[in-house]
């Protein structure tokens, strides 16, 4: 190779292009990402937090941290000394949203029937207030059940969590079981899974099934994201088969299961965690 020569050794020359080809050109590198500083110095340390939440031991929580299990605002903390404010920021544990504000109340109630969904009756009818006698939070219903109808009730003061599972966008999975006059013809759910129409509009079910049968009786099982008032009364008796008795057994990813009619129980832990990532939190 001459003292002219502009190539170099590895077939490139002085641009850094390969021999006869043209310049490389090079692509910068992208900006770091900003790191979210998440710690409050006059917060409560992340461990006892996740602790006091119900998550595990203190050291089962710092082991989770350390393993990079945690996020706080979606930022992922490894550090044992971060402070966070309970009540204001976001907890996730492996994904799942851990409510860490223990000023949060979340209940199931078993409505039973005859109750009104409200608070305060000024008709003097029994209503959902009546059975939280003693209670000194402040709690709401999400959505409601006539009064006729029985089973599942959310409560909370939570008004985030309310307004998301209230709203269409986020309107999770109701589950009921009817017992209707029988029997219940094959048809039957088929027509309900393609659609209806009912004064308001057309209305369908997620899905159908029979649970059991008898002479002149039948129960049956529907699941759907309708809201509407009355909405599974309306479409089964526009099918051929008024209700008897509603009971709503699930919503979401939350059960009645074997709560006692007009008792409650607390939401906490995974079950929570759950119907946070419903509604989309």
């Amino acid at each position: 190779m001459s003292p002219a020569d502009p190539r170099r050794p590895g077939g490139r020359d002085r641009t850094g292009a390969p021999q006869g080809g043209r310049p490389v050109k090079r692509t910068p590198a992208p900006p770091p990402v900003a790191v979210k500083d998440v710690h409050d110095p006059d917060g409560v340390r992340l461990q006892k937090v996740l602790a006091q939440a119900g998550v595990g031991s203190r050291r089962a929580c710092e082991e989770l941290i350390a393993a990079g299990r945690v996020q706080v605002d979606g930022q992922t903390i490894r550090e044992l000394g971060i402070r966070v404010d309970a009540k204001r920021q976001a907890v996730h544990v492996d994904g799942v949203r851990i409510q860490v504000d223990t000023s949060m109340v979340y209940l199931v109630l078993n409505k039973p029937p005859g109750v009104v969904s409200t608070m305060d009756d000024p008709e003097g009818r029994p209503c959902i207030g009546d059975l939280l006698i003693g209670r000194e939070e402040r709690l709401f219903h999400v959505g409601r059940l006539d009064a006729a109808t029985e089973g599942l009730l959310l409560l909370t003061n939570d008004g985030d969590l309310a307004n998301r599972l209230s709203h269409p966008s986020h309107e999770v999975a109701k589950t009921y079981l009817a017992e209707v006059a029988g029997p219940v013809g094959k048809d039957v759910g088929k027509r309900l899974r393609a659609g209806i129409e009912l004064e308001d509009g057309p209305a369908k079910v997620d899905s159908f099934r029979v649970v059991d049968a008898r002479p002149g009786k039948a129960l049956v099982e529907i699941v759907l994201h309708e809201g509407r008032n009355h909405i599974v009364r309306r479409m089964l008796a526009t099918v051929g088969h008024p209700v008897e008795q509603l009971v709503r057994t699930q919503v979401g990813p939350i059960k009645l299961g074997d709560l006692r009619s007009g008792r409650t129980r607390a939401l906490h832990g995974p079950e929570l965690g759950r119907l946070f990532e419903a509604a989309g939190l």
